[in-house]
């Protein structure tokens, strides 16, 4: 196989390949924009929504920046794993409207991963003064939301919402200053940053490796969700018979 230099990183000593190989998608993905909108530093408070293949990156980067991250969903399945497997601080079911409100205006970011239709609403009210929420998910669906969230404090922005516009106008004191921001996965020069900074934090993904002839069952199972949290395909330990359509 030839490629063109540009492309090519060089992997750390000691690590595994099929380590490597989800770092140089999921891992990037949640280290671009950390890196990017200027989220490295240690002290912050994160969130991560969906816990997928890119979300539980996102926990683990995220941790050992030195931030308070919490995980939210939709329920409370991955409770267990978000704070007994991945270190996660916090867990925030979406659904739970009383916790929802408990937590309005307490983080600094939020990186959505899910790759389906969602509100933005109710996230966007978890954010501080400045914060940001950074949709990775690739969604086809047109996103709605209404201005005031983003413009506005979760105090504020009941009072908008409550009584008239132009009173409103002259009470409100606090401002959301709120940004919603795209990215997807990251540059060549955070590749290598990424790979560097999981080596030393020792960060790996969590991983299944499988050999060629079980491609089509890893397919299935992704298609339900039933895999924790990367297929990883053993091409070089894979017996192929050429004769044979997979």
């Amino acid at each position: 196989m030839v490629v063109d230099q540009k492309f090519v990183v060089k992997i750390p000593d000691g690590l595994a390949p099929e380590q490597a190989a989800p770092l140089l998608c999921a891992g990037v993905t949640v280290y671009s924009p950390l890196n990017h909108f200027g989220l490295k530093e240690s002290g912050l408070r994160g969130a991560i929504l969906g816990l997928g293949g890119v979300g539980h990156m996102g926990v683990k980067m995220a941790k050992a920046m030195g931030h308070h991250v919490t995980v939210i969903s939709s329920t409370d399945k991955k409770k267990t794993e978000a704070l007994e497997h991945l270190g996660a601080d916090e867990y925030l079911v979406s659904s739970d409207t009383e916790a929802m409100q408990k937590a309005a205006e307490s983080l600094d970011y939020i990186i959505d991963t899910v790759p389906a239709f969602h509100p933005l609403e109710p996230y966007l009210s978890l954010l501080r003064i400045d914060g940001k929420l950074i949709l990775t998910g690739v969604i086809n669906t047109p996103l709605q939301f209404l201005t005031p969230t983003v413009m506005l404090g979760e105090s504020n922005l009941k009072f908008f919402l409550g009584f008239h516009f132009s009173m409103s106008l002259k009470l409100c004191v606090e401002t959301g200053r709120k940004s919603i921001a795209g990215t997807f996965i990251g540059s060549m020069k955070e590749q290598e940053e990424m790979l560097a900074f999981c080596k030393e934090k020792n960060l790996t993904s969590m991983v299944e490796v499988v050999k060629m002839d079980y491609i089509n069952t890893a397919m299935e199972r992704l298609e339900k969700n039933d895999v924790r949290y990367r297929f990883v395909v053993d091409v070089a330990g894979s017996k192929i018979d050429t004769n044979r359509t997979i």
